[in-house]
């Protein structure tokens, strides 16, 4: 009696770092995937700098590749070439990439390109490596609806959307007695993310200087951080609180104890954070321009299309607890349609068909 074979595992290589501390969001995206990937399917490698995260360090068939102060790109090139990983997944736009791609297509590699695009696209975003990435991928794919259309427009490209999930060890509701205490107290605004220019952060403090008497407290590190800061002082902001980078459990932690995110960015994708904070039952205000999936606006909180109707928005919000409570309700119950275990398998499907492709082209070639 004869018993067939095993087949290998597919091998995805991911310029994506395993460590734990690494809160970014690719990154977690892609943490989040590898850890519910089937082990004895898919071997998998990545870069790691610093303390991996648990369920990756004990996950068989899983190369960690740690990063170092020098000849990173040398080191993790000889893990896409020798031999070559039958998927190269989710590509950037480092000196790693821009080499493999070279390389790619000069020796004809059988790897299949994998792109997830986390941002709308333009003349800007869509420059360089990733409109490359879009160009030359087998298969491409966006993080929202609105993101894969605008792939489609700039570049002629189909992409399809495959949504971030939720991690529900740091992202949940608070418990009805803690709620019940926190609905007697003013309500609390936090904004989470990066510093930076796009994101606004300044409107958040301008916001506070309207409403002294509520808090309102801001969740991240950047090059803006410094002018928030002056200017939060110069408008004698004393109810603003910087709570620096904060841990995926600190930053659930502090969700829960708020009531209100304020989130003025002009241009994402489709922020993770809108849903982590949906899924702690806050009502989230955004701009519309990128049409997040994750906020039903009317329903879970308010996607604006202005700065006058981001403040009328937040005074609705402020004034109007029982609005406060529907809204809560209601985004708890929309985030429960972004559970990363069903987004895992849709991702493992990808890999396996990208597979079938290449094999299917090879077999078409020899023939």
């Amino acid at each position: 009696m004869t018993t067939r074979s095993q087949p290998r595992p597919i091998t995805v290589f991911t310029p994506s770092d395993a460590s734990a501390g690494n809160t970014n969001a690719q990154n977690l995206t892609v943490k989040e995937v590898v850890a519910r990937l089937p082990e004895d399917q898919f071997h998998v490698t990545m870069l790691c700098d610093g303390s991996p995260d648990p369920r990756l360090s004990v996950r068989r068939n899983t190369r960690l590749v740690g990063w170092t102060k020098r000849g990173n790109t040398i080191r993790l090139l000889r893990h896409c070439l020798f031999p070559p990983p039958d998927i190269y997944f989710f590509p950037r736009s480092g000196p790693l990439d821009r080499v493999f791609f070279n390389v790619r297509k000069r020796m004809g590699l059988r790897t299949a390109l994998i792109t997830y695009i986390v941002m709308a696209m333009d003349a800007v975003t869509g420059s360089g490596m990733i409109g490359r990435s879009i160009r030359e991928g087998d298969m491409v794919f966006g993080n929202s609806k609105h993101v894969a259309e605008t792939i489609h427009q700039m570049f002629g490209v189909q992409a399809t959307p495959i949504y971030d999930g939720l991690d529900r060890r740091y992202y949940f509701p608070v418990n009805n007695k803690d709620k019940a205490r926190q609905e007697d107290a003013a309500p609390v605004v936090l904004y989470a993310g990066s510093l930076q220019p796009r994101k606004r952060v300044e409107i958040v403090i301008q916001q506070a200087a309207r409403f002294s008497g509520l808090q309102f407290r801001i969740a991240g590190k950047g090059e803006t951080e410094k002018s928030c800061r002056d200017l939060a002082q110069q408008s004698g902001c004393r109810n603003v609180s910087f709570l620096g980078h904060l841990s995926s459990e600190k930053l659930g932690e502090q969700m829960r104890q708020a009531d209100i995110f304020l989130f003025p960015s002009i241009l994402e994708g489709n922020p993770q954070v809108l849903l982590q904070a949906s899924a702690c039952g806050l009502p989230c205000i955004a701009m519309d321009l990128y049409r997040s999936d994750y906020v039903v606006d009317g329903e879970t909180g308010f996607l604006v299309r202005s700065d006058a109707e981001l403040s009328e928005s937040l005074d609705r919000l402020i004034g109007n607890a029982d609005l406060r409570r529907c809204f809560s309700a209601a985004a708890i119950r929309h985030s429960n349609r972004f559970d990363w275990n069903d987004i895992a398998g849709q991702w493992a499907a990808v890999f396996r068909e990208a597979v079938a492709r290449r094999q299917f082209y090879d077999r078409q070639r020899a023939s």
